[in-house]
């Protein structure tokens, strides 16, 4: 079996490669060609704990993909100087079941998660989008910028975040880094952030929206990353009502994301009106109509994109020589 720890999974989950795989990913979600499950949550109370467990199996493709993410969540953790979250990737052979490789879990699922957006953004937003606006200054910021850069040309970003020296972290660490531009600057605000932006993406744990409707440029595409549960409401609910709404699980995003179900109970978004980003790929639902419109993307995240990354992190890993294999 393949260990791949953190640092191997980045160098073997290229943004632009991992932006291609998700594309497989969601149209074999939308086509019936995937098997997932309901994920299962187990409760460790004694310690304030969650343990979530995320098969997928994909299949109808060059190379299937078979895998199971577990996320462990312990509340008691900080405190005791240790991450919220823990989480592992196993891979198995999709042929005979074999274990085949065990990845680091958190930056696998950053990496796909950005380019699940990145996806999005090269099938959404306008071809001639130049101006990038990240509403956040985290991990997921991070991909998310990286993701957007590899599918538009673009020459400006602005970030903001509520904390600035997170943001001058954020902006010295990301500028010139791969595709991303040289030019990133400090918003003072979110509606200065957005208000010449082509891209906008928000990865912020807001549970009220990060930017008003009103600040938006006409054409903007919105990548939805932060907000995870049906409480939280990230984007203005006048942007999801105004915009081509798209989503990586039609099921879960109704379910699971506010940006989508507050809107849905608000009765200003329609049931029809939500559309599986896979079918827009495979021309089966409506992509961009013009020059002006608004178009959404939100992301609850999806085990295929797991199983469909980690099987191309272990692909490039053995090309590349990384991890180390032990006896199983």
């Amino acid at each position: 079996m393949l260990i791949l720890n953190a640092d191997e999974v980045r160098q073997a989950l290229p943004m632009a490669a991992c932006v291609e795989a998700m594309k497989h990913a969601y149209t074999a979600l939308s086509s019936g060609e995937a098997e997932v499950p309901l994920r299962s949550r187990l409760q460790v109370a004694v310690q304030e704990g969650t343990a979530l467990f995320m098969p997928a199996f994909v299949s109808g493709a060059a190379e299937a993909a078979l895998a199971v993410k577990v996320v462990t969540l312990f509340n008691r953790n900080p405190a005791q100087g240790l991450p919220l979250i823990h989480a592992g990737v196993l891979v198995m052979d999709a042929e005979n079941g074999r274990l085949l490789a065990l990845l680091e879990g958190g930056s696998l699922t950053a990496i796909r998660t950005g380019a699940g957006c990145g996806v999005a953004t090269d099938v959404l937003a306008r071809q001639d989008a130049k101006t990038l606006a990240i509403i956040g200054s985290g991990v997921q910021a991070r991909t998310q910028l990286t993701a957007v850069c590899a599918v538009r040309a673009i020459e400006t970003v602005w970030v903001y975040s509520p904390t600035p020296a997170h943001v001058e972290d954020f902006i010295q660490d990301m500028a010139g880094q791969a595709s991303v531009p040289s030019d990133l600057r400090v918003a003072a605000s979110a509606a200065e952030a957005v208000a010449e932006a082509d891209i906008i993406s928000a990865a912020t744990t807001s549970a009220q929206p990060v930017f008003a409707h009103g600040d938006l440029k006409p054409g903007a595409h919105i990548n939805g990353a932060g907000s995870y549960t049906r409480e939280m409401q990230e984007i203005p609910g006048e942007t999801v009502a105004a915009a081509l709404v798209t989503v990586d699980s039609r099921s879960a995003a109704i379910a699971e994301a506010g940006d989508i179900h507050i809107p849905l109970e608000q009765g200003t978004l329609g049931d029809e009106d939500v559309y599986e980003i896979g079918d827009v790929i495979a021309g089966k639902a409506p992509g961009r109509s013009d020059e002006t419109q608004f178009t959404f993307f939100k992301s609850v995240g999806v085990a295929v994109q797991d199983a469909v990354a980690a099987q191309l992190a272990l692909t490039n890993a053995r090309e590349m020589g990384l991890g180390r294999e032990v006896d199983f």
